[in-house]
């Protein structure tokens, strides 16, 4: 058995086509085309190519980005303050605070500062809440976005034993629900899960999130399996790889995403989906509002 590739890349190029089109809609609709708030802190090297990824996308599809970067030593009051005026400026849509924050400032602080409603990442705690009520919404981007891939290429996955390797806020968490509104039996593994490899043995289905190279390999995967790779690391001699061993796993697989080129791509055109839903949701209440 070859797996066949889960190619993120290709489909976002797709779906960017889409999306391009949506914001001349938009355009037409509202007199403006969607506005995105991209704030950067610090000059962390992995950030500004997480960044410039997302300003190449918004421009590509046509939607107006507003970049504001800080230095490092920012305080979280001037931050704050920051996105409170970002929150009122009618000009933006939606807004991303890039991830990881330098240490004196509180992620979790600062995020809940977003608007719900211009919350394009969807970590809000409203945002996870309509998730998990299975209401429509701004939903975690790249959980969203492994789902549109799933769904692409593979179809239905309804009534599979699905695994999850890592639980965060970002990813493992919203994944899980995600696979579980899918009608998938969810299983989510983390640092306490005594038997890794007898959890995902019995998967149809392997989203690993832990952050920890090659932590997935072929004597933990039954034959058939799908496999997504949500990892990235750089090795010594420069090249990416991701938290499946993807030459080992790849033999016995069905479905596998690579790094990189599958997960990545999918997250960065979901953000902009969710940028274009938050201009519609917005704009619908305001109709309602003025009638």
């Amino acid at each position: 058995m070859t797996a066949q590739i889960l190619d993120g890349k290709a489909l976002a190029e797709q779906l960017k086509g889409t999306l391009k089109n949506n914001v001349i809609t938009l355009k037409n609709k509202i007199g403006r085309v969607p506005g995105i708030a991209v704030v950067l802190v610090g000059d962390d090297p992995a950030s500004q190519v997480y960044v410039n990824n997302k300003l190449k996308c918004a421009e590509m599809i046509g939607v107006k980005a507003f970049t504001y970067k800080f230095n490092a030593d920012i305080s979280e009051t001037a931050l704050v303050a920051q996105i409170d005026a970002l929150n009122k400026d009618s000009n933006v849509d939606g807004i991303l605070v890039q991830l990881p924050l330098p240490q004196h400032l509180r992620a979790e602080v600062v995020l809940t500062k977003i608007l719900a409603s211009k919350d394009i990442d969807g970590f809000h705690v409203e945002n996870i809440g309509r998730l998990a009520l299975k209401q429509t919404g701004l939903h975690p981007c790249t959980p969203k976005g492994i789902m549109t891939l799933l769904k692409h290429y593979v179809g239905d996955i309804k009534g599979m034993n699905a695994v999850v390797i890592g639980a965060s806020n970002i990813v493992g968490r919203p994944m899980a629900l995600e696979l579980l509104n899918a009608r998938c039996t969810v299983t989510i593994c983390h640092r306490a899960t005594k038997d890794l490899a007898d959890e995902t043995r019995r998967a149809d289905l392997i989203v690993v999130a832990a952050g920890v190279p090659h932590i997935l390999n072929d004597v933990m995967v039954k034959p058939g399996v799908i496999v997504v790779d949500v990892g990235i690391h750089r090795l010594p001699d420069g090249s990416l790889t991701g938290d499946v061993d993807f030459k080992k796993v790849a033999p016995l697989a069905a479905w596998i995403s690579p790094v990189p080129g599958g997960v990545g791509p999918m997250t960065v055109v979901t953000l902009m989906q969710n940028l274009l839903l938050a201009t519609e949701m917005a704009h619908h209440a305001e109709s309602i509002h003025s009638t």
